[in-house]
């Protein structure tokens, strides 16, 4: 018995009708020309931001479905450039599997799969970035606090300049010749009282100053002296 294409045909629309609860769209009757709306449970109308989201326009050849039906995709959102032609060819791989059956529902379930699968893999990779954005922030404040490693060469040198630039150096070393002890010749030389105490007394003797020599061997040991024997101090010290 021949096979009544018509009849199958009305019978899967009508079904159809059924199963997608209002949401096929008849656009005509000779052929059958419908659509249905497949979209990511994270896909919002109203905002159309999130998710994926097309319509599947199917048209029914005449020996439908012993021949493959016509597919089309229209109003796809927030597709990749590739989308389109990926989910076609999904659809087309399944078709080939159909022949013979009507194959509406399964089509269309297929092409929801296939979406779901690549609003996946969309997360997966915006997270992904996401997280290797983080991570190479944090490398860069990472960085700032990293600097040069420290070693005693580096630091001393670092000190060294820095003290220089700062002034440091001179205002020890100034503090160091102000707070060094002088030895016993520095202090005869620099006690200007007993210069001119002496030089007047030669001079009240009629002895010319170009005649003065200091003999500076008398004060090579004047150091080794201890000028600061407390016995003087002492209450029964008896000078012997």
């Amino acid at each position: 018995m021949e096979r009544n294409h018509r009849e199958d045909q009305c019978n899967e629309i009508e079904a159809l009708d059924s199963i997608y609860c209002g949401e096929l769209e008849v656009l005509e009757t000779e052929p059958h020309k419908f659509r249905l709306p497949i979209a990511t449970t994270e896909y919002d109308p109203e905002v159309e931001t999130e998710g994926l989201s097309c319509k599947l326009l199917f048209t029914y050849t005449e020996k439908y479905p012993d021949t493959a039906p016509l597919v089309e995709i229209e109003e796809p959102v927030n597709f990749q450039d590739s989308y389109e032609e990926e989910l076609l060819e999904h659809i087309h791989k399944t078709i080939e599997e159909n022949i013979g059956i009507e194959m509406i529902f399964s089509l269309v379930s297929s092409a929801q799969e296939w979406l779901n699968v690549k609003y996946d893999e969309l997360k997966n990779a915006a997270e992904t970035a996401k997280e290797e954005a983080k991570r190479r922030v944090e490398e860069e404040e990472m960085k700032k606090f990293e600097g040069t490693r420290v070693t005693v060469e580096s630091f001393m040198a670092w000190k060294l300049k820095f003290e220089q630039d700062m002034g440091i150096t001179e205002r020890k070393e100034k503090v160091a010749a102000e707070s060094r002890k002088l030895t016993g010749r520095e202090l005869f030389l620099s006690d200007n009282t007993l210069n001119e105490s002496d030089l007047k007394f030669l001079m009240d003797a009629g002895e010319p100053i170009e005649n003065v020599r200091i003999d500076e061997s008398l004060f090579q040991n004047i150091d080794d002296l201890d000028l600061d024997s407390d016995d003087e101090d002492d209450e029964d010290y008896v000078p012997e």
